[in-house]
């Protein structure tokens, strides 16, 4: 028999200390989905065999369900899958930097990104509101019987709506999210789940990435739509001015001084109307890169807040 080898789990706390052990450098979220699942079928095999010990049912399970570097090995192969439908092939690097510049509109995560920057005005104001709301009764309902079952209630959807945020990054960010909770409560009782809900600090920094949603939803938005409508207005500026010319409305008209009426009629002409196009199509392409980039950081602030094995449990 190998030294090294580990010793078989007596336990299931020794287990998921074994199985996250073997995961050791994976990505947080797969480590978070594996400790889930493992927890959960553990427990359901004990619940199912009520007369036998831990130790007793481990030896049995361990032979159909895997060793935990069985276990870590199968979900390794599955992480390969998953992170290949993450990142759909890109199209070829570029090695000029204008095309660099421009290759940015090939990207499929820049447009996902710009979706999320634009709908996390919405997610963010309802999350803020279901946040402050559920705090707030929470506390004020503690003096009444029904104020800790509503607080559990509570953080039972704070928990359900950081798996739905999870996916949402997933999708349109592109960053590996959990699919499974951050711990099991198989086995536990009413008061049990209230200890490990509010022990637990995922929980807390659940409900501060809540809070933190409102600012930046506002920010995104705003930022997203004023540089989109300005950039594309400035890139179709000479389709306005052909249009508005067809219809005898002029394109510019100035009543102030010379100077800046020559200023004004300069770029009502053509040279200014197609140099402002070139600077709109200019703006519109480096809005996509701060696009990108804003949602790349934004992936790993979900991560860091809303995954369970970013932190040591």
């Amino acid at each position: 028999m190998n030294a090294d080898a580990p010793k078989m789990p007596r336990t299931i706390a020794q287990y998921l200390e074994q199985l996250r052990a073997a995961l050791r450098g994976a990505d947080p979220a797969l480590i978070q989905d594996a400790l889930y699942d493992a927890e959960e079928h553990l427990r359901a095999e004990l619940a199912e065999q009520p007369g036998r010990s831990e130790v007793e049912m481990l030896a049995k399970v361990v032979s159909s369900y895997g060793a935990p570097e069985e276990v870590a090995e199968i979900y390794r192969d599955q992480e390969i899958k998953i992170q290949r439908a993450l990142r759909p092939p890109r199209p070829a690097k570029q090695a000029s930097l204008v095309g660099r510049f421009f290759g940015v509109a090939a990207d499929p995560h820049t447009y996902g990104a710009l979706f999320y920057m634009v709908l996390s005005l919405a997610t963010g104001i309802f999350y803020f509101t279901w946040a402050t709301t559920g705090i707030s009764l929470s506390f004020g309902l503690m003096v009444l019987i029904v104020g800790i079952p509503f607080a559990l209630l509570f953080l039972g959807s704070v928990r359900v709506l950081s798996l739905v945020e999870g996916r949402i990054v997933e999708s349109m960010l592109g960053v590996r999210m959990p699919r499974r909770p951050a711990f099991s409560t198989s086995g536990m009782t009413f008061w049990q789940r209230i200890g490990v809900m509010f022990k637990d600090p995922r929980t807390w920094s659940t409900v501060f990435y809540m809070f933190l949603m409102l600012p930046l939803g506002i920010a995104y938005f705003t930022l997203a739509v004023t540089l989109l409508a300005t950039s594309l207005a400035l890139a179709l500026a000479p389709i306005a001015k052909v249009v508005l010319e067809s219809m005898g409305i002029p394109y510019s008209t100035c009543d102030g001084p010379s100077w800046l009426c020559d200023w004004v009629s300069w770029w009502g002409g053509w040279p200014g109307t197609i140099f402002a196009s070139l600077i709109g199509i200019v703006m519109l392409f480096t809005t996509l890169h701060i696009v990108r980039a804003l949602g790349h950081l934004h992936g790993q602030i979900a991560k860091h807040l809303l995954v369970a094995g970013n932190a040591k449990e």
